[in-house]
């Protein structure tokens, strides 16, 4: 990222928060050669990142009024979702005090009545609870060294799907080695009816489950994904197309 001005250069215990920006994308870092979130200043609400677009799936499988966002980095998922969905109530959990207000001061985050902000540890918030379930839960939480491990444990995918309604959505950011990984499957399997997951190609596994089997044929599909596309501003069908059940 040498051809990018360094905009902003903090730490807190966890590490180094850096923003680079080079007049087209402002990018959020917390590790050397570690891009964390990347928006396009012109159109901020358009993911760039493939993992991110590949979690906004469980669109074509549900019509969320109610969202939950575990690890907000710089709230790419947040604006996405906040820009193509009417009405949406949004809330995202960031430990960092220091990223959320990174986020609200450079990265465009949208705020309002309908978008709630927390600090706090997002393990230890699911397991506590929501005040109202979900319709889709979506989990990115990384950090210097990578993905949080708390994520493969028995007890944390538990606890999302109690979060989740009967008809809700589950998206999980994780590694591609994680990929066959088979008692990670095996525990999201007990919870849930209808998973799915794909490779992004770019070093991510993205897993989509959801509570209640959904039965559309592949045409359905791809239609309500080229109409999502529209407003999403990237071809979601792309993503669609390599999603598979395991």
């Amino acid at each position: 990222m040498s051809h990018h001005n360094l905009l902003h250069d903090s730490a807190d215990e966890l590490g180094p928060i850096r923003i680079f920006d080079d007049g087209q994308y402002r990018i959020l870092s917390f590790a050397e050669g570690d891009e964390q979130s990347r928006i396009r200043l012109s159109t901020p609400h358009v993911l760039q990142h493939e993992y991110t677009q590949a979690m906004m799936l469980p669109l074509l499988f549900c019509e969320p009024k109610r969202v939950c966002i575990l690890g907000l980095g710089g709230g790419t998922l947040l604006n996405a979702l906040h820009h193509s969905v009417p009405a949406i109530h949004i809330t995202a959990v960031e430990l960092r005090q220091e990223v959320l207000d990174a986020a609200e001061m450079y990265f465009k985050l949208p705020r309002g009545k309908r978008i709630n902000l927390e600090v706090a540890n997002a393990i230890d918030y699911i397991e506590a609870g929501l005040t109202k379930k979900v319709d889709i839960l979506m989990t990115d939480l990384y950090n210097t060294e990578g993905m949080d491990r708390g994520v493969l444990q028995a007890s944390f995918i538990a606890n999302c799907a109690k979060n989740i309604k009967e008809d809700g959505w589950l998206a999980l950011n994780c590694w591609v080695d994680h990929k066959n990984n088979q008692e990670l499957t095996d525990i999201i399997k007990q919870h849930f009816n209808d998973v799915r997951a794909l490779d992004t190609g770019s070093g991510n596994w993205v897993v989509i489950a959801g509570k209640r089997a959904n039965h559309d044929n592949a045409k359905e599909l791809k239609n309500t994904a080229q109409k999502l596309s529209d407003k999403l501003g990237f071809q979601l069908g792309k993503w669609l197309s390599r999603l598979s059940e395991i």
